[in-house]
């Protein structure tokens, strides 16, 4: 199988899962106890204003016709209105998203580079002061959740050093670059305003630190293990007897086989930083999307809830689609095995 192919039955497998996901989510919608309109419209509502709702929903309909009318709205972006903020919810989540996307991506950056640095450096110093300071480091990762890690670091640099700024996106008196993109840094860089664009990269900085060293830790143990194991194989070694410099075989035959257990890793991890970013984004007041669907899911908002998980799990998709490729780049056997 090729790697076209590959990618072609990698996404054929993601439309399924999303389909299945979007059942799930609609049943749970419609079964937990409650009354959707009275929900919806508050205890103080009129009897005609809920039969209008009903009707205008398809509420009275059977479920199989109500899930027909709902998934074609969400297939046309439609997910409904929030009783929260009685706006459209596909309106709400364009508003909150890109906040939400730009700490992501910051976290992944610092979670790729972060893994292959300190796993690099465990398996060059294996067995010495270095490694046993990093392994110490990967199981507090592991064992402490993301929002002590968040609170520890707040305390830190927002009151006893108070060198980074730690609440929102932006400085008090600093006024929003001009929309693009809505990532303030790459916006505020787009737009010539330098000094917004570093402002706006020290308040991400903190939040971002505290959603991906967890899984950093972690996987750069996974990376220096397989370091550690593969290092001991005889085709390095004949290399190494042939002459190739160590720096090359270290970054380019020991490096890239070793990378496939932690890049497996770091895709769940990837995958997982939006969802876990609702209580980094509560700690650090930043107006995000997964800080929207915890305030949806505390107020029983069903339409907002729908709309944030299936942000979520297509977000989760694409990046196991990601991961498959790249896993596939590094280790040719499984896309030629068929993709099993």
């Amino acid at each position: 199988m090729n790697l076209k192919k590959f990618i072609l039955h990698r996404i054929l497998l993601s439309i399924v899962v999303i389909f299945g996901l979007s059942i799930v989510i609609f049943t749970i919608a419609r079964v937990v106890p409650g009354d959707p309109a009275r929900m919806a419209l508050g205890a103080t509502a009129t009897q005609e204003a809920l039969e209008n709702f009903r009707a205008e929903n398809h509420l009275n309909d059977s479920l199989p016709v109500q899930y027909f009318y709902w998934i074609t709205g969400v297939l046309h972006g439609d997910f409904g209105k929030s009783t929260v903020t009685n706006r459209a919810v596909a309106k709400d989540i364009l508003e909150f998203l890109p906040a939400t996307i730009e700490i992501v991506f910051f976290s992944t950056l610092l979670l790729i580079l972060g893994t292959i640095f300190v796993g690099k450096m465990a398996a060059k110093y294996k067995n010495t002061v270095i490694d046993g300071i990093l392994r110490v480091f990967s199981y507090a990762g592991v064992a402490m959740p993301g929002f002590v890690v968040a609170i520890l670091l707040l305390l830190l640099f927002g009151y006893v050093w108070q060198i980074i700024p730690v609440f929102g996106r932006l400085s008090p008196g600093i006024n929003p670059p001009t929309q693009i993109t809505g990532l303030y840094v790459l916006d505020a860089l787009l737009t010539g305003r330098p000094g917004v664009a570093w402002n706006a990269f020290l308040h991400i900085l903190i939040p971002s630190v505290s959603l991906a060293l967890g899984g950093m830790f972690q996987d750069a143990r996974l990376l220096r293990n397989a370091m550690v194991e593969n290092s001991s194989k005889d085709y390095l070694a004949a290399m190494k007897g042939y002459g190739v410099p160590e720096k090359k075989i270290n970054n380019k035959y020991l490096l890239k086989p070793s990378l496939i257990p932690a890049v497996s890793c770091m895709g769940m991890d990837i995958a997982s930083l939006m969802g876990n970013a609702f209580l980094i984004e509560t700690i650090f007041s930043w107006p995000g999307i997964s800080k929207y669907g915890l305030t949806a899911m505390l107020s029983k908002d069903l339409n907002a809830i729908s709309g944030v998980i299936m942000v979520f799990g297509f977000v989760f998709v694409v990046v196991n689609i990601v991961v498959d490729v790249v896993v596939a780049y590094l280790d040719p056997r499984i896309r030629l095995g068929g993709g099993n």
